[in-house]
């Protein structure tokens, strides 16, 4: 921040540009005060022919009201020759002194100083203090999911950029944001990277190649994590020095198929915290369907906990009277060992084998559809870009929003829909085209933007997947905090000491689910973390408690149980 004039003016001064703006501005007002002059002279001149006398300071005087056009008339000609020098001077002042001085003062001096203002105000350091924090090279749709995670648990971190307007944009606005260029190492010494936990390169790949370059020439161990829109650069950005490369195309493209109705019930792990892992099951068509979580008693049959169900988006805690449908997604919690338990008590029963339908052959959906073979699963790819197509028995050239191309799919006989466009607009307008095409079947969406997530549930979508949630998710847990992991979109598993208030009692009678809608999932004592513990276990006053749950759940856990 600028605390005085001098310090704004030389830092003014220090633009080429500025310095000669001020020249310019310069020469003006001298021609200027030379026309004065002259005009003041010529003056006098004419007034001693008329028989008149007038001191100098009268001549300046009688000339600036003149060119400035205000004209009091307490001073006159009263010959031809006197006249017509007034109209001269008029004249020239209206173009010199209402037209060019405000253009002249406004463009060379009064913009450029604004500028040098606002360039003054512009962070380009972050605090001498700050450490262990996570330097963004991108403000989008992933940092702007991740900037929110990292202020829930009060993480620092810093946006760096090379436009000027848009770091003063978002520093007005609260952000922690630092101009400066992307290939210049200064700007991560003044980043302070060498003490952060964390670079995300979410840009370009030849964008993040060059910022793992330099940055790996400024700290040679911090953790850089890049994105990598190719596969071919994933190999490129690991030579630049990136320590994980993320294919969010093909993370995302294997999201989206792992919620498709298809092929078999396989548990699809997705997160891990100590030797507690976080999984998800599509429930359609296994034999659970119809009954309840206390008639399926998963619990004693396999060992794992349900701890919750997605339906529409949204996420239900497990209660005993939970009905399972076609349309809910099992979270489970359990060992590597009670999940594959699970796994053989709970295939799916054999069903529809017509091919998934994926409208968009771009990246995600071709990710998608590679995911889809893994799981032994037919498709057909809908797409109205010719030169997208790679093998004419799996591609449909046309526009998913013709009726025509979606029943040459087989639009009537699919029992999922999979859209992968990156434009939220087409996917809401197409998801609400073929649910009134088919009513019964299933339809999975991409969002790229998290707030178009609940307009895609309206328009029909069983299940929206946001990129830039699970971008924002990866990175976070990339941090390897030891005390949090996010698994999905708002569903966290997290480790607390046990609360004194809860240390003797036993689980059952803590009530936490009940209470919280947290469920404890491992209990990490003496170095072993026992995974769903058995609801009669005593709570040791020295161990850590593993829960999972809700944003909601787990601010509403620790705001019962806050730390003394």
């Amino acid at each position: 921040m600028i605390k005085s004039l001098p310090t704004l003016f030389l830092h003014y001064l220090k633009s080429r540009t500025s310095r000669r703006n001020l020249l310019v501005l310069g020469r003006f007002l001298t021609v200027l005060v030379v026309m004065v002059g002259l005009y003041s002279v010529i003056f006098h001149f004419l007034m001693a022919r008329e028989g008149k006398d007038y001191s100098w300071i009268t001549g300046v005087y009688w000339t600036l009201t003149v060119m400035s056009t205000l004209g009091f008339g307490d001073i006159t000609f009263h010959t031809d020759a006197g006249r017509i020098f007034s109209l001269v001077v008029l004249l020239s002042g209206i173009v010199f002194l209402l037209v060019l001085l405000p253009f002249t003062f406004i463009e060379f001096f009064y913009e450029p100083w604004m500028a040098a203002q606002a360039a003054a105000r512009v962070p380009r350091r972050v605090d001498r203090d700050m450490t262990d924090h996570v330097i963004l090279i991108r403000y989008g749709p992933i940092a702007t999911a991740l900037i929110e995670k990292l202020t829930q648990y009060h993480y620092p971190y810093v946006v760096v950029l090379p436009e000027q307007e848009e770091v003063l944009r978002l520093h007005d606005q609260g952000l922690s944001v630092i101009v400066g260029d992307l290939d210049d190492p200064e700007t991560y010494r003044r980043a302070r990277v060498g003490q952060a936990a964390l670079v995300a390169a979410t840009r370009s790949d030849v964008t993040n190649t060059s910022v793992a370059f330099t940055v790996r020439e400024v700290a040679p161990n911090v953790p850089i994590v890049g994105t990598a829109r190719d596969a071919d650069a994933i190999e490129i950005l690991k030579l630049a020095g990136c320590t994980r490369v993320l294919g969010l195309a093909e993370t995302l493209g294997g999201a989206l198929a792992r919620r498709t109705r298809s092929g078999d019930a396989a548990v699809h792990v997705i997160g891990r915290l100590d030797d507690v892992l976080v999984a998800e099951v599509n429930a359609a068509e296994t034999p659970l369907v119809g009954t309840t979580l206390q008639d399926g008693n998963v619990r004693n049959t396999a060992g794992v906990t349900v701890v919750g169900a997605w339906r529409r988006g949204r996420f239900e805690n497990a209660r005993p009277e939970t009905i399972v449908d076609n349309d809910t997604v099992l979270v489970l919690a359990g060992s590597g060992r009670q999940l594959e338990q699970f796994d053989q008590l709970c295939r799916r029963i054999p069903g529809a084998t017509a091919p998934v339908i994926i409208i968009g052959g771009g990246r995600v959906g071709r990710a998608t559809a590679r995911a889809l073979d893994r799981r032994n699963i037919t498709w057909r790819i809908v797409e109205r870009h010719r030169e997208r197509i790679r093998d004419p028995e799996t591609y449909i050239l046309g526009s998913a929003a013709d009726p025509a191309t979606m029943e040459k799919a087989g639009i009537k006989e699919t029992p999922a829909v999979v859209v992968t466009t990156h434009d939220d607009d087409t996917n809401i307008y197409l998801t609400l085209y073929c649910r009134r095409l088919r009513p019964d079947m299933q339809i999975i969406s991409r969002a790229t933007l998290e707030r178009n997530v609940p307009t895609l549930h309206r328009a029909g979508a069983d299940f929206v997947i946001s990129s830039a949630t699970m971008g924002a998710n990866i990175l976070f847990n990339l941090l390897k905090r030891s005390d949090v992991l996010m698994v999905a979109e708002g569903l966290n598993v997290f480790k607390v000491k046990v609360p004194p208030e809860l240390a003797g009692r036993t689980i059952a009678e803590t009530s936490i689910r009940r209470d919280t809608g947290c469920s404890i999932v491992g209990v990490d004592a003496d170095g072993t973390t026992t995974v769903n513990p058995d609801p009669n276990m005593t709570l040791p006053a020295e161990a850590e408690l593993v829960l999972i749950g809700t944003v909601e759940a787990e601010n509403r856990f620790l705001g019962m149980h806050a730390e003394e």
